[in-house]
């Protein structure tokens, strides 16, 4: 992240900064932030270290379309369930020639908070662009186990993407999607049921 701001984010220009996941469990990074001209925003769906907006729910974010310059996720993504509903929520909050920082685990054990679903490849990031009409700048993989032994079980895909403008017929339809898609998941969430997986609570529909 920090080679990410240090690359993409304009010193000195204000700047709206967002970023979906930031509970501080083992850092965070507001610390790449710290320009006087930027404004950070942490948001988590509990509030914690480094919360400063706590969401209802992964699929509806408390900001104006187009209202965010530089939307950051890392190490959040696996853990939303449909996590293409929230990706389409990301990039309508924003502006055009905007920035999204996405981080996401390419493979590691598994960790729940509260569930941990997906594990991404470069294509499934290109996917992601082509799925919302936003340009992919880079997209990388670490592949190699890292050095250290504690961190070798663990490896990151992180892409770069630029929010164009959408023509309106565009928004419409990702508006549409949007909105279904929350029909779909509330309807489906009021009718399941805790279950057991590796001794632990999940809920089936």
């Amino acid at each position: 992240m920090q080679d990410l701001v240090s690359r993409y984010v304009q010193r000195g220009k204000p700047q709206r900064v967002v970023d979906i996941g930031s509970y501080d469990i083992n850092g965070s990074y507001k610390q790449y932030f710290d320009d006087p001209a930027w404004q950070y925003t942490g948001v988590d769906l509990e509030a914690g270290p480094n919360v400063d907006v706590v969401l209802e729910s992964p699929y509806v974010l408390p900001f104006k379309s187009n209202s965010v310059d530089v939307l950051v996720s890392g190490q959040a993504i696996e853990h939303m369930d449909f996590f293409w509903v929230s990706w389409l929520e990301m990039v309508r909050v924003v502006a055009p020639g905007g920035l999204i920082f996405l981080l996401a685990p390419s493979r590691g054990y598994e960790h729940r908070y509260p569930v941990d679903c997906w594990r991404f490849y470069p294509d499934g990031f290109d996917a992601l662009a082509r799925w919302a009409g936003v340009e992919p700048l880079e997209i990388t993989t670490d592949w190699e186990p890292h050095e250290d032994e504690a961190s070798s079980n663990w490896g990151d895909t992180v892409g770069v993407f630029r929010v164009g403008r959408i023509s309106a017929w565009e928004r419409l339809k990702q508006s549409i999607i949007l909105n279904l898609s929350r029909q779909m998941l509330r309807a489906r969430h009021a009718n399941t049921r805790p279950v057991r997986h590796g001794g632990r609570d999940l809920l089936e529909t």
